[in-house]
């Protein structure tokens, strides 16, 4: 993976708040391009409004500011006449996929892979790789600067504030057993 290397975020990765937290992070590191559309935010930005009446949609909007803002040339457009062409086992999963096509994605990270077959990607060039799979392939790329992220966000939690133990194990139950268990020896660069 290098700079050119492109990913794009399924809006199911970007549900659980830390981690787009870390997502974000890594997407500031060079390692890679991360990509998504209007619509994958409206997707995530969506379910988090219907599962959590605390947060107000003005709160959501200014994540997903700060997101765009802070990631170069972050969102995809102009895929959507792809999506008709396309066939997925879920329909309303196209518009990643037309994304990923229009971006030169190398990979979809999104926790749904059976919604992504291999046979339908590969014709692409486009991979769906598990966000657990993706953070562990950055790190055999380059440990020290992935380390450098995960102490980036780390840093940025204030309320509460967390040790690195503390952050490994909000990873560990975001779905990340791979990359906390590589992370676990890093974890005083942590």
């Amino acid at each position: 993976m290098s700079g050119t290397f492109t990913a794009i975020y399924d809006s199911c990765v970007l549900y659980p708040a830390p981690l787009r937290d870390l997502l974000m992070h890594l997407a500031l590191t060079g390692l890679f391009r991360a990509r998504w559309t209007a619509q994958i935010h409206d997707e995530w930005m969506r379910n988090v409004l219907a599962n959590r009446p605390d947060l107000k949609p003005e709160q959501l909007a200014r994540t997903r500011e700060l997101m765009d803002a802070h990631v170069l040339d972050c969102i995809v457009t102009g895929h959507e006449k792809l999506i008709e062409g396309l066939t997925l086992p879920d329909p309303d999963d196209r518009h990643v996929l037309a994304a990923a096509i229009r971006a030169g994605a190398d990979v979809i990270v999104t926790f749904n892979l059976s919604d992504f077959p291999e046979g339908r990607l590969e014709e692409f060039g486009v991979e769906a790789q598990h966000p657990d799979e993706f953070i562990t392939h950055l790190l055999d790329l380059d440990a020290a600067l992935v380390c450098s992220a995960i102490k980036r966000q780390r840093q940025s939690l204030k309320n509460p504030p967390k040790t690195a133990a503390e952050l490994l194990d909000t990873l560990h139950a975001q779905g990340l057993p791979q990359t906390v268990l590589r992370l676990r020896s890093f974890a005083p660069l942590i």
